[in-house]
């Protein structure tokens, strides 16, 4: 299991949470904490740097916000990050530097790392994605179970049981999800992976593969 750990997942450097998500060991461990870290680090924020448009909500002066976008606190919106026409961010979202919030994205209680781009009509919800990671159009994270029942991570014969309801996907630095692919509850992407389009997705994908089915995994030449 130790390839799901975060130290495995991500590089730190590329988030200003850095210090916080140090503190776990499995990235789906730090949804619960995720609004009490944007709160404590929106108070360490220059407001020579951000503005402060309402209570517990950071946003960089060199971020883009279309004034179509609806934001809800607690939030942080890194610098040169866009958030484009009708992106719905309902509030626990840690936004990095340079990012992309597409149009009529929609974003609930994430973490996501400098340079991810969710740019088209994406659900992500109770999830980390990574630096450099990238969510096609129609693409979304699943973070609840059809019979509501708690989200376990499967990794071959190895269960871990998170504890939690919700749980979405958590997508390693340098990840590629296909269009419309759909990342059922408790999914680990890890590191340098591809996820076909039209993909039905769970489970541990393994790192530097190509996921074109459940049955077909390959590693990356």
């Amino acid at each position: 299991m130790k390839d799901i750990t975060i130290e495995n997942m991500y590089s730190l450097k590329h988030t200003i949470a850095g210090d916080y998500l140090k503190k776990f060991i499995y990235p789906w461990e730090v949804l619960s904490e995720i609004s009490y870290i944007i709160k404590e680090i929106g108070k360490t924020l220059s407001l020579d740097e951000y503005d402060n448009p309402a209570e517990n909500i950071w946003i960089h002066k060199k971020a883009v916000v279309f004034s179509t976008a609806h934001i809800e606190a607690p939030c942080i919106i890194g610098a040169y990050t866009e958030v484009r026409h009708c992106a719905f961010i309902r509030g626990s979202a840690l936004i990095g530097e340079n990012c992309v919030v597409g149009n009529s994205v929609e974003l609930k209680n994430v973490i996501l790392f400098d340079n991810v781009q969710t740019p088209h009509y994406n659900y992500v919800g109770d999830s980390i994605l990574g630096y450099k990671s990238h969510m096609g159009a129609g693409s979304i994270t699943s973070n609840v179970k059809s019979d509501k029942t708690l989200v376990a991570i499967k990794n071959d014969e190895s269960i871990i049981e998170t504890g939690l309801k919700k749980v979405g996907a958590m997508l390693g630095d340098f990840v590629e999800v296909g269009c419309n692919s759909v990342l059922n509850p408790g999914t680990i992407i890890c590191p340098n992976s591809n996820i076909y389009p039209l993909s039905s997705v769970r489970g541990v994908v393994p790192k530097n593969s190509i996921y074109k089915t459940a049955d077909t995994i390959i590693t990356k030449d």
